[in-house]
C-alpha cells in the first residue's frame, strides 16, 4: 500500500459536521422522505462518535468473526455516518482520526456504494456500514496478522505468504485475549512507560476490565522488556510480542486485519 500512517501522540479527537438543508416548494403534496444517508448528514453531530472509548450494543455483529478479507481498506478522510444497514438508520459516527491516528478500518462486505466495516467500540465484532463515494479513500493491505492464542503463537502474512512467526504471550485465565477479527486501530509511541517503544492498540477490548489504566480496556500488540512471558498464558488480555515482532507490526498500515483465534 503506498502510504504511510501516522504514529503519533496518546489522544482522541472528534468533529461535526454540518447540518444539511433540504427545501421543497411548489407541490401539493408532501414531499417524498429523504434518503437516509441524506438525512444522516443532518443528524450527524447528534450521534455518538464510534471510538475505542464507545459502546453500541445494537451495532450489527460482525456475521463471520472467523472469515478473511480481500485486505481492502478505507481511510475516513472527515467524520461520516454509520448506518446499521445499507440507507438504514444512522446510530454513530465515524470520526476522521482514532488516538491522533487517522483513521482506517478493514471492509467486510460490500453492497453498491456501501461497504460493511469494522467498528473499534464495543461489544467485540461491532460492525456498521458507510457510503464509499463520500469522504473514504480505498487502498489495499496485503498483510494479515494471526494469532493462535492457545498456541500462543502470532503469524504475519504477505498476500498469504508467512513473513513472520513468533512465540508470544497472551491473557492470564483470568482475563483471556477476546477472539474474534478485528484489525490494527493506532500506533502510539509510548513515551510514558518503558514496557515498549510502540504499542499497537486493535479495535477489541477485554471482556474481564471494562476500564483498564484510565482508558476502556482496549486490548493492543505490544512488546515486553521480559522474554519469560513468551508462551505463556499471564497477560491482562494484550498480546506480548518479542522486540522483532514489534519493528515488523509497526511497519503494518493501518486497517489491517487481526485474527484473534
Amino acid at each position: 500500500m503506498n502510504r504511510r500512517t501516522s504514529r503519533a501522540r496518546r489522544a482522541a479527537a472528534v468533529a461535526a459536521i454540518g447540518a444539511l438543508c433540504l427545501a421543497l416548494a411548489g407541490c401539493a403534496t408532501a414531499p417524498p422522505p429523504a434518503p437516509a444517508h441524506a438525512m444522516a448528514r443532518a443528524d450527524l453531530g447528534m450521534q455518538s462518535s464510534a471510538t475505542t472509548f464507545a459502546d453500541f450494543p445494537a451495532a450489527p455483529r460482525d456475521p463471520a468473526p472467523d472469515a478473511g478479507t480481500d485486505g481492502i481498506v478505507l481511510h475516513v478522510t472527515r467524520d461520516i455516518a454509520v448506518h446499521d444497514a445499507p440507507d438504514g438508520a444512522v446510530f454513530a459516527r465515524l470520526p476522521a482520526t482514532q488516538l491522533d491516528n487517522p483513521t482506517w478500518v478493514p471492509v467486510i462486505a460490500e453492497r453498491g456504494p456501501w461497504a460493511q466495516v469494522l467498528l473499534p467500540s464495543r461489544p467485540n465484532g461491532s460492525t456498521g456500514w458507510i457510503r464509499t463515494d463520500g469522504a473514504v479513500e480505498r487502498a489495499r493491505t496485503p498483510y494479515a496478522i494471526d494469532v493462535d492464542i492457545d498456541a500462543r503463537r502470532l503469524v504475519v502474512r504477505n498476500n498469504g505468504a508467512v513473513v513472520g512467526e513468533w512465540v508470544v504471550g497472551v491473557g492470564s485465565p483470568d482475563s483471556p485475549t477476546p477472539r474474534g477479527r478485528t484489525y490494527i486501530m493506532a500506533a502510539i509511541q509510548e513515551t510514558v512507560t518503558t514496557f515498549s517503544p510502540i504499542i499497537l492498540p486493535l479495535g477489541a477490548h477485554s471482556d474481564t476490565f471494562s476500564t483498564y489504566g484510565g482508558g476502556p480496556g482496549t486490548v493492543a500488540l505490544h512488546g515486553w522488556p521480559d522474554p519469560a512471558v513468551f508462551g505463556k498464558a499471564s497477560s491482562d488480555g494484550c498480546v506480548r510480542v518479542p522486540d522483532d515482532a514489534l519493528r515488523l507490526l509497526a511497519t503494518l498500515p493501518l486497517g489491517t486485519l487481526v485474527h484473534l483465534r
